[in-house]
């Protein structure tokens, strides 16, 4: 692969993101997926004088799998870590724990040339930023938000006792255990699980299948997904959580709202739930952001142009915002 076109992305993300400098150490963990990719990384530690290392592990099998204990001793020990890999780290014990000592550290899961060169990380990441703590704010006072499309999503959730991740997924992580994904652009929170009821309609993509050819029903109940209708790609998810072994990978744990301009819907989930005019809702996971659900697995579906009402506000209406 040609880095040349790759390097003014990781540039902007070792630099501008991380805020690396000389006499730091720096860590970059891979997978044999995306080796070459991370390779453009690890040269832009390299180009600022900044002692980096690249760790190559296996590919993890599904979104939230326990990297290796030696790539976990490593990220422990590292002032910032990029994480550019196949399946996500961002969900993990290994990352919590390094945060949890400072680590500053960006994940990059599923990260392609398309993203870096013409995709979400070419946006205004200030821009990004702004937005994002807006709708951070108006989610710590918020106690129930409604979310309806016109396909037929109408879903409701408290957020009462939770707080949004703070900071946002904004782009900027240059204080000392700051985290979160490049490209960056949403605002987050685990809603209380109990309290998710309705229909949620997936028409956007859905981890870990893609791109969507046709929408996901899914029917919700006290915060468990217990119903999967639509085409072939329903049924797909359905056997994709079943095959997991894990009651509560069907946990609701997450309410995502894009705000990253640049970014696209073209199934690469890193890059769809930063998106303009969408939301997403996640199963699986979600201690990492102040919930209580232990699970294998953090899997994202999207929402398109939905309406987002944060106690009987609007705040998107049909995908545009109106904050």
């Amino acid at each position: 692969m040609n880095l040349t076109p790759l390097m003014k992305a990781a540039m902007i993300a070792v630099r501008d993101c991380m805020g690396a400098q000389p006499g730091e150490n720096a860590l970059v963990v891979t997978d044999t997926g995306k080796l070459a990719i991370a390779e453009s990384f690890l040269y832009a530690f390299h180009s600022l004088g900044i002692d980096a290392t690249l760790m190559v592990m296996t590919p993890r099998d599904h979104h939230a799998q326990e990297p290796p204990p030696e790539v976990r001793a490593a990220m422990l020990s590292s002032a910032v870590a990029l994480l550019i890999t196949t399946k996500s780290l961002t969900h993990t014990h290994a990352r919590v724990d390094a945060t949890n000592q400072g680590v500053r550290i960006a994940s990059l899961p599923g990260i392609t040339e398309d993203i870096m060169t013409v995709g979400a990380m070419t946006a205004d990441y200030q821009k990004v930023s702004e937005l994002s703590w807006k709708l951070t704010k108006l989610m710590e006072s918020t106690q129930k938000v409604e979310i309806t499309t016109e396909l037929g999503t109408h879903l409701m959730m408290s957020l009462i006792g939770r707080k949004p991740g703070l900071p946002p997924d904004d782009g900027i992580y240059r204080e000392k255990g700051r985290w979160g994904n490049l490209p960056a652009g949403e605002a987050y929170i685990a809603p209380v699980e109990e309290s998710v009821n309705g229909v949620v309609i997936v028409d956007g993509s859905q981890s870990p299948l893609g791109l969507l050819s046709a929408p996901i029903r899914i029917t919700i109940q006290d915060g468990r997904a217990i119903k999967f209708e639509g085409g072939a790609e329903a049924a797909q998810f359905e056997r994709h959580l079943q095959s997991l072994d894990d009651p509560n990978a069907y946990w609701v744990a997450e309410l995502g709202i894009g705000t990253n301009e640049k970014a696209r819907v073209t199934g690469n989930i890193l890059e769809d739930e930063k998106a303009f005019r969408t939301i997403h809702i996640a199963f699986g996971m979600n201690t990492d952001m102040g919930g209580k659900i232990e699970s294998k697995t953090h899997d994202d579906g999207i929402v398109t142009n939905p309406t987002v009402k944060f106690d009987g506000k609007t705040i998107l209406d049909h995908g545009n915002f109106v904050i």
